[in-house]
Formats: C-alpha cells, sequence, structure tokens
C-alpha cells in the first residue's frame, strides 16, 4: 500500500485559532520553500512516503477560482525525490467566505476537491492517495463543540460532525470520478475514556458513550449511521488512526471538557494493540497509524512503544500497513507560537539546513531494522483494495 512502512508527516494545519489568526505550519516550517531538500532527508533514512495537505484557503482564495500553484513545488519535489504522498485535502482550515456549518460547504468542498484531482491528473497521471478530511471526530469538537477553532461555535459539535461527513463522502465521490482506483483514507484519532473508579455507575455509561462515539465518522461515511448523509461502505477503504500519548484520559465532570490524562503505566491504561484490534474487528479494512508523536526527550520510547505495540497487533493478524511520525518538522505552537521539539528535524536554516534529533533518527533505524527482519513473522495479506461501486459522475456535477 505505501512505499516505505515509516511516513513522514508534514504538518499542515491551516485553521484559524483562538484569536483569529490564521495558522499555515507548511509555511511557518519553511516546508513551503525547501520541500526538495526535506524529501530529500526523508529518503536517506529510508522513507519514502509522506503526508502532506492542501491549503484550500490559499487555492480558493476567490470563490470557484483555483489557484494551485502553492502546491505544485511539493508536487514536483516529490516526483523528483520519488516520494509517495498522502494528500489531506481538509486539515482544519477553509477559505475565509466558507461556513463549515451550512450546506454551501459541501457542494463547494467537493468543487475543490474534484479541482484538484484533474490537476494532479494533469501533472502526475497517478491515482492519488487521499485523505478527504483529517479527523472530522476533533475537528467538530474543536470548531462546533468548544470553540477554540473556527468558526468557534458552542454545543454544536453533532452538527458540525454531520456535515463534515456530508464533506468528505461529497469529496470521495468527487476523487472518484476523476480517479476511479484512487485510494482513500479515512483519518481520525482513537481515544480511551475512563470513568475513575470512585465515579458512579452512571459516569461508567457516560465514559463508554463517548468513548464508543470516537466511531460516529467511520459509521457516518460506511452509510452504518445516519445513511442519509450518503455514506457507502466502499467510501471507508483504509482506515488512518491518530494515536498521542493524551490520547486517553478520565472522565471529567464535564464530559466534553478534557480529562485526567491516563499513561501507559496506570492499570487503567488501554494498551494501544487492543485499541487498533476493536478498530479492525468492528471495520475489517487495512489500517495505519496516520498521526502518532511525542515532545521533547519522550519522543524515542514514544516510537518504540507504539512500534512494539504495532508488532503485536500485527501477530494477531491485524493488517497495519504503516506508521506516521507527526509531524516529521519542529513547529510554532499553535497557541502560543512556541518551539515544539516534536519532530525528526529542527526549524531550518535560509539555506533550509535543518538539525536532526539523534536519539529519535536512532530509535527509527532501530525499529525499521526490526519490522524488515521480523517481516516474513509479521506478513499477511491485505486485499489491495475494498471492491469500489461505479461512483463516476458527470464533470459537470462540480
Amino acid at each position: 500500500m505505501f512505499q516505505s512502512f515509516f511516513i513522514g508527516g508534514f504538518e499542515c494545519s491551516t485553521h484559524r485559532g483562538r484569536n483569529g489568526n490564521r495558522h499555515d505550519l507548511v509555511a511557518s516550517t519553511g516546508h513551503d520553500l525547501f520541500a526538495l531538500t526535506d524529501f530529500r532527508r526523508l529518503r536517506e533514512i529510508g522513507i519514502t512516503t509522506a503526508r502532506e495537505g492542501v491549503r484550500w484557503h490559499l487555492i480558493e482564495s476567490t470563490p470557484e477560482f483555483y489557484d494551485f500553484s502553492s502546491v505544485l513545488p511539493i508536487i514536483r519535489a516529490a516526483h523528483q525525490e520519488d516520494i509517495q504522498i498522502l494528500w489531506d485535502l481538509f486539515h482544519y482550515g477553509f477559505p475565509d467566505d466558507v461556513n463549515p456549518f451550512e450546506p454551501s460547504f459541501v457542494h463547494r468542498f467537493g468543487q475543490f476537491s474534484y479541482a484538484f484531482a484533474n490537476f494532479l491528473k494533469e501533472e502526475t497521471n497517478v491515482p492519488p492517495f487521499i485523505c478527504p478530511f483529517n479527523e472530522i471526530s476533533f475537528y467538530s469538537y474543536a470548531a462546533g463543540e468548544r470553540g477554540f477553532f473556527a468558526p468557534y461555535e458552542l454545543k454544536r459539535g453533532n452538527e458540525l460532525k454531520q456535515n463534515c461527513a456530508r464533506a468528505a463522502i461529497e469529496a470521495t465521490r468527487a476523487v472518484r470520478s476523476v480517479f476511479p482506483s484512487a485510494r482513500f483514507a479515512q483519518i481520525e484519532p482513537l481515544i480511551n475514556v475512563k470513568a475513575a473508579p470512585e465515579r458512579s455507575s452512571e459516569d461508567v455509561e457516560k465514559a463508554e458513550s463517548y468513548r464508543t462515539a470516537q466511531f460516529e465518522a467511520y459509521d457516518m461515511i460506511a452509510g452504518r449511521l445516519q445513511p442519509e448523509l450518503g455514506g457507502r461502505e466502499s467510501f471507508l477503504d483504509v482506515i488512518g488512526v491518530n494515536y498521542y500519548q493524551y490520547n486517553q484520559w478520565f472522565l471529567a465532570e464535564d464530559p466534553t471538557a478534557p480529562g485526567v490524562t491516563i499513561h501507559p503505566s496506570d492499570e487503567h491504561y488501554r494498551p494501544f494493540h487492543k485499541i487498533l484490534q476493536e478498530v479492525y474487528e468492528r471495520y475489517q479494512r487495512p489500517l495505519f497509524v496516520a498521526e502518532t508523536g511525542a515532545e521533547d526527550e519522550d519522543r524515542a520510547a514514544w516510537l518504540r512503544y507504539v512500534c512494539s505495540e504495532v508488532r503485536t497487533a500485527m501477530r494477531l493478524g491485524i493488517p497495519v500497513a504503516g506508521i506516521c511520525w507527526y509531524p516529521i518538522l519542529n513547529h510554532p505552537g499553535w497557541d502560543d507560537n512556541r518551539h515544539c521539539h516534536n519532530g525528526l528535524w529542527d526549524y531550518c536554516n535560509t539555506e533550509g539546513c535543518r538539525n536532526i534529533y539523534e536519539p529519535l533518527a536512532a530509535e527509527l533505524e532501530l525499529q525499521n531494522d526490526i519490522f524488515e527482519r521480523e517481516r516474513f513473522n509479521l506478513g499477511f495479506s491485505i486485499a489491495s483494495s475494498i471492491p469500489h461501486e461505479n461512483h463516476s459522475l458527470a464533470a459537470s456535477a462540480f
């Protein structure tokens, strides 16, 4: 499925944060200027697959007029270095004239996705790997429930989740009308929420309800939940899962507020391989770790933990196709612009040079060797695709 088991994830968030300022992590990390050298670094350490984002707010700054100059250098740099790209079409950001709560959002996103697919066809004519909408669950929480992403709404998370699912479905249909053999990753965060031991049975039920809500976006896209949104099983092609150190917590008094993190050393912590197993048993799709990472000195140890758990999952017959370290470059913090030391490489200088974080590089090399050494023991057969229905759509529909 992927050219390399390990994947480099280039942070590409473009949302408006709490203060209303537009983020553009592709630009603030210097990746837009130095994509070629960044890809060359990836190749030198054996990574030939990367996650990238298409910056909708730059491409469609004028409604229904598309300028792909911001993404063209990345496409050509990837081609030059033979890097496979997994394209995020929506990574939290959108043009200023778009409202993600409105029905028009679905149509606009479908048009944009169709235009990008046609642009890719002109440039490469290679069926792409697309993530239509990164983290519907988190975005609908951040922008519709808690109001710290634009458009800053409160207690409208479920409403936003449904419209985002419609948009992801429309984008999938649009790209397939151009590339019938395109692959799609529907990417969501995996979580575990528990009631603390002293909490009531009612709180135990609330925690479990919150935990199982993590599957709603997948179920909407597959047509298992609210089929009127347009979902179909064939739209759920590859499952992407995002998992970090803070993805398990005890239920807070306010269930929508962050609770106390459950750490791996805690007896209440659920091993990551069991979470992967639950996802695979529920959907029977190939999957990959689409994002994982940690900050500072935790980076190497966290990669070691995730890789160990993935190997355990693979021995159980769960088809995990890859692991993406996200982000691969250090970046400025969303809220405070702090220097986040969570990548393999640091900020670049004016020539595009970046210092590498040696402990993570050494652990990555070690883990890659282990996976290579054990690949026959970890082997299994993954269907190259889920049977696709005929989703041909007239170009005039977009």
